[in-house]
């Protein structure tokens, strides 16, 4: 049965709603288990806020302790597998459900243009150039209809899928993190191609 992903409810995005367990979150899905204090190194925070937020998250099923490694005193943990989805439109605009998306997102949105911003600025230092050579940049303007920006959506998820199974069992030597930005998006500004019945202005019967 494939796995469905996760949509946030109003206790999980309140429990999510602070830019360190969004950095936590995204930390342990880009660069897999880690304890707090690796964690907190990573982050430039103490090990006691990792700790805590840390602990807060697992409450709300976001991460877990990975079983049978660490200590009582050094708790290894993992993000929960499986995608989670964002679905703040469904709640007032106004509402504290709404205001907690926005700030995920933006968190969120944060955090991948450094990853971004950290391949340009330092991969070709840091890198083989094998590996930064892989990387790509590619934006590509499209003029579609919704049906076909669903479709188009759909297929690119479908084309991903096998690689997130295939990641989750890696144990390639030399695998390393690798994140996929796809941003299938309306342009929010931009003019759709008129209907036949709205070229020339209006029709004889409707005047």
């Amino acid at each position: 049965m494939a796995e469905q992903p996760r949509i946030l409810d109003t206790e999980a995005l309140k429990g999510l709603a602070h830019p360190l367990r969004v950095a936590l979150l995204d930390a342990l899905s880009t660069y897999g288990p880690a304890t707090a204090s690796k964690l907190a190194d990573r982050l430039g925070e103490s090990s006691g806020a990792t700790s805590y937020h840390l602990r807060q998250l697992e409450k709300n099923g976001l991460v877990r302790e990975v079983k049978g490694r660490g200590s009582g005193r050094e708790r290894w943990w993992e993000r929960v597998p499986g995608g989670i989805v964002l679905r703040g439109y469904d709640f007032p605009p106004e509402s504290v459900e709404r205001a907690a998306s926005d700030m995920i997102l933006s968190e969120w949105l944060r955090n991948q243009r450094q990853i971004v911003n950290d391949y340009l600025s330092r991969g070709e230092s840091l890198l083989s150039r094998e590996w930064f050579e892989a990387g790509i940049m590619d934006i590509t303007n499209l003029r579609l209809t919704l049906d076909q920006l669903r479709r188009l959506n759909d297929e690119l998820e479908a084309l991903v899928k096998p690689y997130v199974e295939l990641s989750r069992a890696q144990s390639e030597p030399g695998a390393r993190p690798v994140q996929l930005q796809i941003n299938g998006i309306p342009i929010v500004d931009g003019e759709p191609i008129p209907r036949p019945a709205d070229v020339g202005g209006a029709d004889e019967n409707s005047r």
